[in-house]
């Protein structure tokens, strides 16, 4: 399940890819696909090895075109081990609503990017998390959880405050909404109750079957209600120097 929509985002073979907080990989696995050359970073070591699991796999089933390369590793949103203008384009999906220091992530996320690059930023929309933070403590005060919630006009004042310039937007997941808002409402750690397992098959099913009901249904109420604000931006090109004065 993507929340980056990669038509919005395009990448090209032997791009360098960083997927930040990549969790279990989900990103990285369409980057690598696309043929890029992509690093997926976590600070939790199980989500490391598996995603490093799968890359793995992906690489033996033949999944990824020719050049494409691909590596999971352990870090430190905070302190990312590369150099300046490392990457070409930088994911950072569902993570900075966990960071308390979230502008410096983004000053180390732009710093690696270079010169031209593309930067994907995806967090939980303000309404739906909203209701989910007033149904449930537990969804949000746990070690590591929500500390957060952003409005759409305070992620894009950040973005620029960082020196980077929003192209694009839009909201993601719709049908996930309801989910979570039961589960809130049920206990977040109670997956036996009847709604939850019920809308938990649902899910399952639109996810593996892409029916066209379910997905022009989603498309129809992203825009009203989609459970993550995706945000496109780029880092501005270096001026040109050695040009001769007026």
């Amino acid at each position: 399940m993507l929340t980056v929509d990669f038509t919005r985002f395009p990448l090209a073979a032997g791009d360098r890819v960083l997927d930040l907080g990549c969790g279990g990989g989900r990103h990285a696995f369409e980057c690598y696909r696309r043929g890029a050359r992509v690093v997926a970073l976590d600070r939790d070591g199980d989500e490391v090895r598996e995603a490093a699991k799968w890359l793995w796999a992906m690489d033996q089933a033949g999944e990824a075109p020719p050049g494409a390369t691909a590596a999971a590793l352990r870090g430190d949103a905070l302190a990312l081990p590369f150099h300046d203008a490392s990457f070409d384009a930088v994911i950072v999906s569902e993570v900075l609503e966990h960071i308390p220091d979230d502008e410096g992530v983004l000053a180390e996320l732009v710093r690696v990017l270079r010169p031209g690059g593309r930067i994907a930023v995806t967090v939980p929309r303000y309404g739906p998390e909203k209701v989910c933070w007033a149904l449930s403590d537990a969804y949000h005060e746990v070690e590591g959880g929500h500390i957060r919630i952003y409005r759409a006009g305070e992620l894009l004042d950040r973005l620029r405050a960082s020196g980077l310039r929003p192209y694009g937007s839009h909201h993601a997941h719709a049908l996930h909404t309801p989910y979570w808002w039961l589960k809130c409402a049920f206990g977040v750690d109670n997956d036996q109750a009847l709604p939850v397992r019920a809308y938990h098959k649902l899910l399952v099913w639109d996810i593996t079957k892409k029916p066209r009901a379910t997905r022009l249904a989603e498309r129809l109420l992203d825009p009203v209600m989609g459970k993550s604000l995706v945000v496109y931006a780029t880092k501005p090109q270096l001026p040109e120097t050695g040009a001769p004065a007026a």
